[in-house]
């Protein structure tokens, strides 16, 4: 795909001014020249173009808000003065597996004056003597070279510290995530003691009515003990009165 085409795509819906980073690697420079990119991209604070067959730079715009530039793999072997010109807030350039030979090349960084970190992997000049000590006298504003300072320390991985905020920010989350559960547990807790309390209530009722039952029954065998007591008293007073008629019929 076209430089040109590329960075039409990666604007989605958005003007040159709303773009902060732009991405557009692996696609294909028709004359080795930058295409497609304005000075209406004003805010853009990184920029990537790796592999895409640049030889030159002549054609960046200005960028007076680029801080991070990737230029790794392509062809570019000169015009560097051009990223001074066009980018003075430069932190993080690197120019990777490109043409760069001699140390004479690099001197147009030395106006980059905000130029922390210069990446030159894979690039021929790395192959000379005291190439480390050299590039470090040549430019002494940049703390990092491939990685690593004058003291082979290396240097601070950005995308370990937006791991390291993401992490903080996924504790946070696991936090509020735990205050949650715990809420939760709380209403199972309650519910449960919810449902006892109902079951409690339902053996009650089931208690009373069976209670209501035994004394319904009491009632009966009451009434049924008191009917049988009426019928032996009726059976006692035919008795009785059987008896004086047969004595009557005696005293006869």
């Amino acid at each position: 795909m076209e430089m040109k085409k590329r960075i039409s795509l990666e604007l989605r819906n958005r003007t040159p001014a709303e773009v902060a980073e732009l991405v557009v690697d692996n696609c294909r420079s028709s004359d080795g020249e930058i295409e497609g990119l304005t000075d209406e991209f004003k805010e853009l604070e990184f920029l990537s173009m790796v592999n895409v067959g640049l030889t030159s730079l002549a054609k960046l715009p200005t960028l007076p808000k680029l801080r991070k530039l990737e230029l790794s793999d392509n062809n570019i072997s000169g015009s560097l003065e051009t990223l001074a010109e066009k980018c003075a807030n430069l932190n993080y350039l690197n120019l990777s597996g490109n043409k760069i030979k001699e140390l004479s090349t690099l001197e147009a960084l030395q106006n980059l004056k905000n130029l922390k970190s210069l990446d030159l992997f894979n690039c021929e000049i790395t192959t000379l003597e005291e190439y480390r000590e050299s590039i470090f006298e040549l430019l002494p504003q940049v703390t990092y070279l491939d990685g690593f300072d004058a003291e082979d320390n290396e240097a601070p991985d950005s995308e370990a510290d937006d791991d390291d905020d993401d992490d903080e920010d996924g504790e946070e989350g696991a936090g509020q995530l735990g205050d949650y559960e715990e809420e939760e547990e709380e209403d199972e807790e309650g519910s449960e003691g919810g449902e006892v309390g109902l079951s409690y209530l339902m053996k009650e009722n089931i208690q009373d009515e069976e209670d209501d039952g035994d004394y319904v029954e009491e009632e009966e065998e009451e009434e049924g003990e008191e009917e049988e007591a009426d019928v032996r008293g009726e059976k006692r007073k035919r008795d009785a009165e059987d008896e004086g008629e047969d004595d009557d019929e005696d005293d006869d």
